[in-house]
């Protein structure tokens, strides 16, 4: 991956175009973006599959950009069946990231995570949620 990213801003540079750095990734380096949802309107929940070519990881982090939500827990279901119900009650504005959300077990394959939310609409954008791993 890092090689393919590599060759393309080598690409990118020798034809003049500038390479911008993902917004939403979190400080700090080593994070792997395992998947991203726009979420609807209202109190809702999405699911975000991941499954085992992702790799297994030990913490993840969620940004979100785009427009505002207030996120409630996450589930988070591993390779093996296992779940973790993590409570976040976080009121995320456009931009911002939650605290570093550590795994039960080290390294874990994550199959799903699920979220649970709610929105206003109060700034007419819809919220895009970003989750990381590491």
């Amino acid at each position: 991956m890092f090689v393919l990213f590599a060759v393309l801003a080598a690409a990118c540079a020798a034809f003049g175009f500038a390479v911008a750095p993902n917004p939403a990734l979190p400080a700090g380096g080593g994070w792997e973006l395992l998947g991203s949802k726009k979420v609807n309107y209202s109190l809702d929940h999405d699911v975000l599959h991941v499954g085992k070519h992702e790799g297994s990881f030990k913490k993840l982090k969620i940004t979100v950009t785009g427009g505002s939500l207030n996120m409630h827990k996450m589930v988070v279901e591993y390779g093996n069946g296992d779940k973790d119900e993590i409570e976040l009650r976080h009121n995320f504005g456009k931009g911002s990231n939650s605290r570093l959300i550590d795994l039960k077990g080290g390294d874990r394959y994550i199959k799903d995570i699920t979220f649970w939310y709610d929105t206003d609409n109060r700034s007419n954008k819809k919220a895009t949620l970003h989750v990381y791993g590491r």
